[in-house]
């Protein structure tokens, strides 16, 4: 029984958490459509979802663009606080703290 409960609980927190993303993700679409139409892209939308932080590189890579487009990609995000760029030594991160902020209000 216990067991049970457990599995229920379990899910019940996904459920809550996948449907949080899905509003985040669908906020963010319709903010990039008015604020950076000429940026936005499923493609680029699903990469910042993708994990609470993406790279220069990981973008490059999911857009099939060169590095310098995906980094100026993610400066006009930083820009518009869509995302929080972050350096640590020579590397940038761009960090999705809606979702982090999520993730820690779920753990």
């Amino acid at each position: 029984m216990y067991i049970l409960n457990a599995v229920d609980k379990t899910a019940q927190t996904t459920l809550n958490l996948v449907e949080h993303i899905r509003k985040q993700m669908a906020a963010m679409k319709h903010r990039l459509r008015q604020e950076l139409p000429n940026l936005y892209s499923q493609d680029l939308l699903n990469n910042v979802f993708r994990h609470p932080y993406t790279r220069t590189e990981f973008v490059a890579k999911d857009l099939k663009k060169s590095r310098q487009t995906a980094a100026k990609y993610l400066e006009e995000l930083a820009a518009k606080d869509f995302v929080k760029k972050c350096t640590i030594g020579r590397n940038n991160y761009y960090i999705n703290t809606p979702l982090v902020q999520l993730f820690l209000n779920n753990s």
